[in-house]
């Protein structure tokens, strides 16, 4: 019995160890979800501005840009998958990978050669364990995006994007990533960069609750220009907006997760403290059994 009780105490000590470590942790997930929350709200609106200036571009010009205009055959499709550097977090990195798998899948089905590009480290663990091929991978900064980095992997794939198909280039480009909803809600996201999907513009209404017709645009010094100029900054900011999403959701996750676990280790030491008393108790029982069988014994014995 004794034997028994110094078990059920060292798992004790034990759960209350794992309990403070998942504490803190869910504390400095907690401190870490407002400064996300805040550059993903400053982050939106300037990818929206963005968004609705291509899209003014696109429509009210007849240019045709070979980044928003579909090519006849797509034969490559890139995929850019947006994971953690750690994990801890649940299902948030999971999942994304299951999104980008059936993506991927679906892809094939169609007649595409699929190829990625990488950000976080779970992405890259998850393809070199099973020992499959990516273009490039992005590690480190992912709770914390810079926009150097969202800078560079633009850059990458719009090079990869420009190239023929032929050199090693792809025809279109899809993006993975987890959107952050709330502190309880993150929803993977799947978007096709590129070539971009343009939606014509549309009269909005008036504060007079008469509808607003926006008048023809002149380009200076002409729309493919402007095109150029546009759309390379928009593939920044949505990849930005993205990573930042995905911090943020990331975040939250691991809040999530990590509460989830200190609950874990709360039942468990009221389990093994119920046992410890248990065994305690029968320990005690044994001992005063034993020490009336002795007593009964030597008066036997008289």
């Amino acid at each position: 019995m004794g034997a028994q009780l110094r078990v059920y105490r060292q798992k004790i000590k034990s759960a209350q160890t794992t309990k403070k470590i998942t504490r803190a942790m869910e504390l400095i997930s907690a401190s870490r979800i407002q400064k996300a929350q805040a550059r993903v709200a400053a982050s939106t609106p300037y990818s929206d501005a963005i968004t609705r200036a291509v899209s003014a571009v696109a429509s009210y010009s007849n240019v045709s840009h070979v980044l928003t205009t579909e090519p006849e055959r797509i034969d490559r499709a890139a995929i850019v998958i947006f994971t953690s550097d750690r994990g801890l977090a649940g299902a948030f990195n999971s999942q994304v990978l299951r999104e980008a798998e059936e993506l991927a899948e679906l892809l094939r089905s169609q007649g595409k050669q699929v190829v990625y590009f990488l950000v976080g480290r779970k992405s890259v663990g998850y393809f070199s364990f099973r020992r499959r091929d990516y273009e490039r991978s992005w590690i480190g900064g992912t709770d914390n995006p810079e926009f150097d980095t969202a800078k560079e992997i633009a850059d990458a794939v719009l090079e990869a994007f420009l190239r023929d198909s032929a050199d090693g280039g792809v025809d279109e480009i899809h993006i993975v990533y987890n959107r952050f909803v709330s502190r309880i809600t993150q929803v993977p996201v799947v978007t096709r960069l590129l070539p971009l999907e343009v939606v014509e513009a549309e009269a909005e209404a008036a504060p007079s609750g008469r509808a607003e017709v926006f008048p023809l645009y002149e380009f200076e010094p002409d729309a493919e220009t402007v095109l150029d100029g546009l759309l390379p900054v928009y593939i920044e900011s949505r990849i930005f907006n993205a990573m930042l999403q995905s911090a943020a959701a990331k975040h939250a996750a691991t809040q999530k997760a990590m509460k989830s676990a200190t609950d874990n280790a709360d039942k468990l030491i009221t389990d093994y403290t119920r046992l410890a008393n248990e065994a305690r108790q029968s320990e005690i029982t044994q001992q005063i059994a034993e020490i009336v069988g002795g007593a009964d014994a030597l008066s036997s014995s008289k």
